[in-house]
């Protein structure tokens, strides 16, 4: 074993560690309930924010779920990519998302996959607020940043 193989076996066995000591500290989450008269939102320059969990579970390294409310007109962010994968699902207004090169208007019930190291965005194109569900996760197979 050469030293730069001790040094990278140290460096991936200290990581390690650092990501079990945090999935200890936020726990794994168990069974939950979000009811929707309890969240609580949150106001933005876009709309509105409802956050409900960002935690590892039994099976994902981490589990990241809200809700988001657009004004008509707007955008949550531009077109951007990231390693984890995501679903949205459109809860009222209509809306355009960018999906496989190409914008798509979609409403209510519809919903969406957003694959990882995808370009994707979200406009608010109807007359009144749009609100979606946005659900994505990490796991052993996410690709690093």
């Amino acid at each position: 074993m050469t030293r730069r193989d001790l040094a990278v076996a140290l460096a991936a066995a200290v990581t390690l560690s650092a990501a079990a000591g945090a999935t200890r500290a936020l726990g794994v989450l168990g069974p939950a309930v979000w009811d929707w008269q309890a969240m609580e939102a949150k106001a933005t320059d876009v709309g509105a924010l409802r956050n409900l969990v960002r935690q590892p579970t039994a099976t994902l390294a981490e589990l990241e779920m809200h809700v988001t409310t657009l004004n008509p007109g707007l955008s949550s962010h531009p077109p951007h990519t990231h390693p984890n994968e995501e679903l949205v699902i459109v809860k009222e207004g209509t809306v355009e998302v960018l999906s496989g090169g190409s914008w798509k208007r979609i409403g209510p019930g519809s919903v969406v996959f957003n694959a990882s190291n995808a370009p994707h965005a979200l406009r608010n194109v109807g007359d009144g607020p749009a609100t979606y569900h946005v659900i994505n996760w990490k796991t052993a197979a996410t690709p690093a940043c």
